[in-house]
């Protein structure tokens, strides 16, 4: 067998579908987000407008978290110099822990190396914890949900997205003495919709369930102190584990889990995924902790973030561009052809430097492909005016549908 041909071949069969992924080298400019340099392959360096950041909020660039992380490189080194339970536990991580724990009003946090492997590790981990443990999985969670809830060996179900009703049916059609978890998200991130929380954490109580909300995409930005949608309705009390990123609107790296003492240190002592691996650098907690203890007492950010995104999400729909429109900080534009959704985004790239990155199968089902926007504050009205612009000419130029989709 030839294996390099092989390889090849899938590769090529990506080609021709439309959905072979293209890395663009960009430089970030600390200090100008959303601004970026764009590395050409040519040589030629051009500055860009960086529109599929998850840098939500533009933290990444927040004096007191560079601060905080200079000062920690400056104490510590750059290193951990090793896993959690041999040496790479340091006041950086528990402080960090601590502040995430206070965030979400639980009794105790859990990092991880970034929220992929939170989630990963822990739901594969539980089935250990809960022998015959039956899974209840939105279809619509994230891949790295669906990657633990498949490893763990146990039983699973998946109800339709949303769909409390489906849920339902499951729950009452298993063994009411199992134990069970419903697993679901706060913020679905390629449509900008909410999960219904309050209705499941109701199921979740009629049947006895454990609930595990991925508040990844709502963390930092809702809420009265940034702790996600559970914290804005009010129902941050009913959810069992919370799952949460650093890296998007806390602008740094690294992921958790936050939960009761006794679930916590179920789970750092029996999942691998956290047993043995190297833990986070102490600038990057630092820089992590320094954005979170900021974040719960500023609104104003939070508020000019959904003002920006508002606008952007009107302007488009005065346009008569497909817009996704769930009420969510995330703007999607929908396409629904691989070919052309490639094509827009490398026009806006090379004819206005306006860098969105396109959505394509497997991420998103086939005829949905999509170009995902993500307003922050730091995008203001000049950015705003020169994106509006661009998308209104290569709609044009590239002859597509502007029926507005139903949200």
């Amino acid at each position: 067998m030839n294996y390099e041909d092989r390889l090849q071949a899938a590769i090529d069969r990506l080609h021709q579908e439309g959905r072979y992924r293209t890395f663009i080298d960009i430089e970030r400019l600390n200090g100008s987000f959303p601004h970026a340099v764009w590395h050409r392959p040519d040589g030629e360096d051009r500055q860009i407008t960086v529109w599929c950041g998850n840098d939500y909020l533009g933290m990444g660039q927040h004096p007191a978290v560079l601060a905080a992380m200079h000062e920690a490189i400056e104490r510590s080194g750059a290193g951990s110099g090793g896993t959690r339970n041999i040496s790479g536990t340091t006041i950086y991580h528990k402080q960090l822990e601590a502040e995430l724990a206070d965030l979400h009003r639980k009794e105790a946090a859990l990092l991880f190396t970034s929220a992929y492997i939170a989630n990963d590790a822990t739901l594969s981990t539980l089935p250990r914890l809960f022998p015959g443990l039956i899974i209840y999985s939105d279809e619509l969670n994230h891949a790295s949900m669906i990657e633990g809830i498949r490893r763990n060996g146990g039983a699973k179900r998946i109800f339709r997205h949303n769909d409390v009703a489906h849920l339902r049916e499951l729950l009452a059609a298993d063994d009411p003495e199992a134990p069970k978890l419903i697993a679901f998200e706060s913020i679905y991130s390629m449509d900008g919709d909410f999960g219904p929380i309050e209705e499941i954490c109701d199921l979740a109580q009629e049947f006895g369930a454990l609930t595990y909300l991925d508040e990844v995409h709502a963390v930092g930005m809702y809420g009265p102190r940034g702790a996600g949608v559970a914290e804005r309705d009010g129902l941050m009390g009913r959810v069992d584990i919370i799952n949460g990123t650093l890296a998007k609107a806390y602008g740094v790296h690294g992921g958790y889990i936050a939960a009761s003492e006794r679930m916590v240190d179920a789970i750092r002592s029996y999942a691998p995924g956290f047993i043995f691996t190297t833990s986070l650098p102490p600038a990057v907690a630092a820089g992590a902790a320094a954005s979170v203890r900021h974040l719960k007492g500023d609104r104003e950010i939070r508020e000019l973030h959904q003002s920006r995104a508002k606008t952007l999400k009107m302007r488009l729909k005065a346009l008569g561009l497909p817009i996704i429109d769930h009420g969510s900080h995330i703007v999607p534009v929908h396409v629904g052809d691989p070919v052309h959704c490639k094509k827009l985004s490398d026009l806006l790239l090379e004819e206005h430097g306006i860098y969105v990155q396109p959505i394509n199968f497997p991420t998103v089902p086939r005829g949905t492909e999509r170009l995902r926007f993500t307003p922050s504050p730091v995008h203001g009205p000049d950015e705003i005016d020169r994106l509006v612009k661009a998308l209104d000419e290569l709609w044009s130029q590239c002859a597509l549908n502007r029926a507005e989709l139903s949200a």
